[in-house]
């Protein structure tokens, strides 16, 4: 099976950032977030969909554009992804799953639901709620009956009033995140973990970035009445906010033993894939693919944990939060480190490590964002300290979104121009196609065509 990240990349070096931005997120939503189950009950997508509320064909209206649910629904965009989640269990890759794995259809598991539908509780279910409008709007909003749905439009809601009565505060970096991060990590949540043997099964890689992911599930408008209610979204926040989110996610889950252990064996989904799934050779010349990583202190042959978030946390950190650097510095390092040394150690080490980056989220989510920090934190991504981490696909493919995502902040910002970011394109494609094929990954040519774009980007400062 190809995979799923060599599909994003495949084709799109030549292309305007734009259009790889829009190609990754349409295939990385393939896969989409159901978000938390409130307490209130789930009156469905058609509850929205009134040409009075958000079911107009075009988006004119005075406060909110109104045409979202056309947006949500958009057949061939990653706008309408969330809308196509559960078609997908109908497919031939989703009952082939679910048949290896003996769940049944794929349309009635709740090892699938949790993620492909708003998988609400049976006795929270309202009369208009539909198992296949997949992720509907109440995923992410959160269940509107009884609390937010008959306040939200009426006058003298606020948007601090809404959220009150229940509703989701999206625009709360820290909110969004962990929102996403249930079916785009994983959560404790039911049917909302991946685990190593639904990818054994053919489930494509999960892999997560905030503002990435956002970008194209927009369904509003960023204007002065948005601002206004809600204050000026930043990309950068954003960014690192979901960077620190993902590592807490990742080693809270780690650290719980019924995601941590899959019998016996360790939960592998948690690890690098490709330290295991290399070529195997028997011959007396041997031929390795390991490159030593200085922030990984692991002995040689263990598989790492998966560290891709960690990487560019600790990046962030040192860019932003210099003061909790440091500290999360050799958090990270203690936690790989314990890997080599037992199961009930690694596990300690996780919940430091996740405390360490709750603390950062904390720090990143409220602090003020100049014009010059996308530029720090690119600097640091591909610097000196940063770079030779830099030894897995994984990993490489998290920096290059970072890069090309941070640089289409800086356009948008007017801070560099789009003729200058133009120059720049072709060194941040040079990285895409290093990581186009997980199987010919090419570390060294990642690394060069990433300090190339970093340079070229600080030289606009």
């Amino acid at each position: 099976m190809r995979h799923f990240w060599a599909d994003v990349v495949s084709g799109l070096a030549q292309r305007p950032a734009a259009l790889r931005v829009a190609a990754v997120l349409a295939l990385a939503a393939l896969y989409p977030a159901s978000g938390a189950i409130g307490n209130g009950t789930f009156e469905g997508v058609a509850s929205c969909a009134g040409s009075t509320c958000h079911g107009r064909a075009e988006g004119n209206g005075a406060v909110v554009r109104q045409d979202e649910i056309a947006t949500w629904q958009e057949p061939s965009s990653a706008s309408g992804a969330h809308s196509r989640a559960y078609a997908v269990l109908g497919g031939r890759r989703g009952q082939q799953i679910a048949a290896s794995l003996g769940l049944g259809s794929a349309t009635s598991a709740p090892a699938c639901l949790g993620c492909h539908s708003t998988y609400a509780p049976a006795g929270q279910r309202g009369a208009k709620f539909t198992l296949t409008d997949g992720v509907g709007c109440e995923s992410c909003h959160g269940p509107s009956g009884g609390t937010w749905l008959a306040e939200h439009y009426a006058l003298p809601a606020t948007h601090a009033s809404n959220i009150a009565a229940g509703l989701t505060p999206l625009d709360n970096p820290k909110a969004r995140a962990n929102v996403c991060l249930d079916c785009h990590y994983g959560s404790s949540k039911p049917g909302q973990f991946v685990t190593h043997a639904m990818m054994a099964a053919g489930h494509p890689r999960v892999s997560f970035e905030l503002d990435l992911f956002s970008a194209l599930q927009q369904h509003h408008n960023t204007d002065g009445d948005y601002t206004a209610r809600k204050g000026a979204p930043n990309s950068v926040r954003f960014w690192a906010v979901g960077q620190a989110e993902a590592v807490r996610r990742a080693t809270s889950l780690f650290a719980q033993p019924r995601f941590g252990m899959e019998g016996s064996f360790p939960q592998l989904y948690f690890y690098d894939c490709h330290s295991c799934h290399r070529t195997i050779t028997d011959g007396p010349q041997r031929k390795l693919t390991h490159e030593t990583n200085p922030g990984r202190p692991i002995p040689f042959g263990n598989p790492p944990f998966n560290d891709e978030n960690i990487i560019m946390l600790s990046a962030v950190a040192g860019a932003l939060v210099p003061g909790e650097a440091g500290a999360f510095q050799t958090a990270s390092r203690d936690f790989h480190k314990a890997m080599g040394t037992g199961p009930a150690e690694a596990r300690a080490a996780a919940q430091a490590l996740s405390a360490r980056a709750g603390a950062l989220s904390d720090a990143l989510s409220g602090r003020a964002y100049a014009g010059a920090d996308a530029f720090k934190v690119i600097a640091i991504i591909a610097g000196e300290a940063t770079a030779p981490r830099f030894t897995d696909y994984a990993g490489s493919v998290q920096a290059v979104m970072a890069v090309d995502t941070l640089l289409n902040t800086l356009v948008r910002e007017g801070r560099v121009t789009q003729g200058a970011a133009a120059g720049i394109r072709g060194d941040i494609a040079r990285a895409y196609r290093a990581v186009e094929e997980p199987n010919a990954y090419r570390p060294a040519d990642f690394r060069a065509a990433l300090k190339s774009a970093s340079g070229a980007i600080g030289r606009l400062q």
